[in-house]
């Protein structure tokens, strides 16, 4: 059964994540499951109140899950004026294979462009971790994304395919968000990912946090409202209103 409530985002945020306007639009929020292979994958959505046309994005959480932050931060993302599809990829495998994920992020984007309130000629693509990996790996793939923002990703990881081996497909813009303190994903990797997109003319930007750790986004699974976090919040929210516009 699908839960819905409307949310007032200016009452929703503990702190300030961006700099919302007063008149920031109400949102709705729902539960709900997107069709992919057969199964019903469970995610979550929000979007502006009004009825509008708005640009979309599929958010892809990290390895640890749908975490309580994502949806936070799925409900900020919609008082900026996005419908916003956290999708849960890890509903019946932890580990699931490239070709199933990539399948359910096209149906995402069917699931998405059937909406009358979305523009499917506006859908982005960000990711986390693990999702950043897969915004790496599926922006040169699937072309109806129009834009990206790939948070601490592994451009070197996959098998047979890795997000480095497909440096002269990107077509689409995109933006990566990385901190110094990087472990799991050092930023050499992450330097040396944008070197190769540099040679091969890709639109991408790279937006470097100094002692940021792995996964900053969160803290013990909520969203992180310190300073550093909202920044580059701001910083992807920007990006797509460029990009989607």
């Amino acid at each position: 059964m699908k839960i819905k409530h409307v949310l007032l985002i200016l009452l929703v945020l503990a702190a300030p994540l961006t700099a919302l306007a007063q008149d920031s639009p109400e949102v709705v929020s729902e539960d709900i499951a997107v069709t992919s292979g057969g199964q019903a994958y469970q995610s979550y959505l929000a979007y502006p109140a009004d009825e509008g046309v708005h640009p979309a994005v599929v958010l892809i959480h990290s390895f640890r899950g749908l975490q309580e932050g994502y949806r936070e931060m799925t409900d900020a993302f919609a008082a900026e004026g996005f419908v916003v599809l956290a999708v849960g990829w890890q509903s019946f495998e932890q580990s699931p294979s490239d070709a199933l994920v990539e399948q359910l992020l096209r149906d995402s984007i069917a699931f998405l462009s059937a909406r009358a309130d979305v523009d499917p000629r506006r859908i982005g693509l960000t990711g986390f971790c693990a999702g950043g990996r897969y915004t790496m790996l599926f922006m040169p793939q699937i072309e109806a994304f129009a834009a990206g923002v790939a948070w601490y990703g592994f451009p070197n990881f996959g098998d047979p395919v890795t997000p480095a081996d497909l440096v002269d497909q990107l077509d689409a813009p995109m933006l990566i968000i990385h901190g110094t303190q990087d472990r799991p994903s050092p930023i050499t990797d992450i330097y040396a990912y944008a070197t190769a997109l540099g040679a091969a003319g890709a639109d991408f930007e790279l937006k470097v946090y100094s002692n940021e750790p792995h996964g900053f986004m969160l803290a013990d699974g909520r969203l992180n409202r310190g300073d550093v976090a909202t920044d580059a919040f701001n910083e992807m929210v920007t990006y797509f209103r460029r990009k989607l516009a």
